[in-house]
């Protein structure tokens, strides 16, 4: 079978959907031969968050190319469609090639079931996603059962079209090591809680910054919190308190991803609040490093992290504040998530996650 995977995400800025796309093919490839790159050919080079991730004529080329299947009529619009057997498309991309199995991925359905914590572009962008590119598809692959149950009672979509397969992680987190060479560079010589993730709302960065702050004194002189990613939507606020922080806390600003897995095997633990995921990939990655985690008691985290994390409530401070505490009070507790940690984070190969994609779009063959 001929199997086309639309990347256009690629040649944007993203995050977590541009890891899972970039790992994600990569996987495919080295399983099966016969998985092809839309709208251009990409090199399996390092995977950029900041920028495209091929050359400026490619990015110009694919982006020009994405905007004629989605804006041209549609008689044109196929001509700039690849010949293949499966064709599985991004949100970015609207239509199909004739004659194909449609597939996509569905991250999670947060703009339509928590739009507060989306800017309304965002909002409109996954409506036409959900009301174009959904009802087109033969199969929707879900990066969790939490969001796959979300898509079946949000969207209506029958559960015979919808399959649950986690996301993975990279070897590299696999294979980190603490490394005081790399956490030095960022100021890094205490223990330190970590947070990685976009800051933005739906993050709840705030809470964590609330929740560090009423930790005891003496914790707070043994412990930093670092934080690491860029500025998202409506953060203007939490960007004032982590550039002018309280004592310990650490504003890192936008980690490459070359130095996360080191920065996550030296945490002393990882701390994840986020309010809403589809899946929750920081926690996996900091599991696979060995990281103690502690997240949120919500559905795709508490799924994800399968009992090999501590569970707080996100929305309450003292929760919050409680679970810093005993993390950071309890080094036999740490010890015992770190280790069963890195054995749930085993379900996360991404090799694990091509095979199970690639027996999903057999049998949508075989159905065919």
């Amino acid at each position: 079978m001929r199997i086309t995977i639309d990347l256009t995400p690629l040649l944007v800025r993203s995050a977590g959907v541009k890891t899972y796309l970039h790992h994600w093919f990569q996987a495919l490839r080295e399983s099966a031969h016969s998985v092809e790159s839309f709208p251009v050919e990409l090199s399996d080079g390092p995977l950029r968050h900041d920028a495209s991730m091929a050359g400026l004529a490619a990015t110009v080329a694919g982006l020009a190319r994405g905007q004629a299947v989605n804006r041209l009529p549609e008689f044109a619009a196929l001509a700039f469609l690849p010949s293949t057997d499966l064709f599985h498309a991004s949100s970015l991309t609207r239509r199909f090639p004739r004659r194909a199995l449609r597939t996509t991925t569905l991250h999670d359905l947060s703009t339509a079931l928590s739009p507060e914590f989306h800017p309304a572009a965002n909002i409109e962008s996954d409506r036409r996603f959900f009301s174009r590119v959904i009802p087109q598809c033969d199969g929707i692959v879900c990066v969790s059962e939490a969001t796959r149950q979300d898509a079946i009672r949000v969207l209506g979509i029958p559960e015979r079209r919808v399959a649950a397969i986690h996301s993975g992680v990279s070897r590299a987190y696999f294979d980190a090591k603490p490394d005081e060479l790399v956490t030095r560079r960022y100021g890094l010589i205490k223990p330190y809680f970590l947070y990685t993730g976009t800051i933005e709302p739906r993050k709840n960065v705030d809470a964590l910054l609330d929740a560090y702050r009423a930790l005891p004194a003496d914790v707070r002189e043994s412990w930093d919190l670092a934080v690491a990613g860029s500025p998202g939507w409506k953060c203007d606020s939490t960007m004032a308190r982590l550039r002018d922080p309280v004592t310990g806390v650490r504003y890192l600003s936008y980690v490459p991803e070359s130095d996360l897995p080191a920065l996550f095997a030296t945490a002393s633990a990882f701390v994840y609040p986020s309010l809403f995921e589809g899946f929750g990939l920081p926690i996996a990655q900091a599991m696979a490093c060995g990281a103690p985690v502690l997240t949120s008691n919500t559905a795709a985290l508490v799924e994800i992290a399968g009992g090999a994390a501590q569970l707080v409530d996100p929305r309450s401070p003292e929760s919050l504040r409680t679970g810093l505490f005993d993390l950071a009070t309890s080094p036999a507790s740490r010890t015992a998530l770190s280790q069963i940690g890195r054995k749930r984070a085993e379900r996360f190969r991404w090799a694990r996650c091509a095979r199970e994609s690639l027996s999903y779009f057999e049998s949508l063959a075989d159905r065919s």
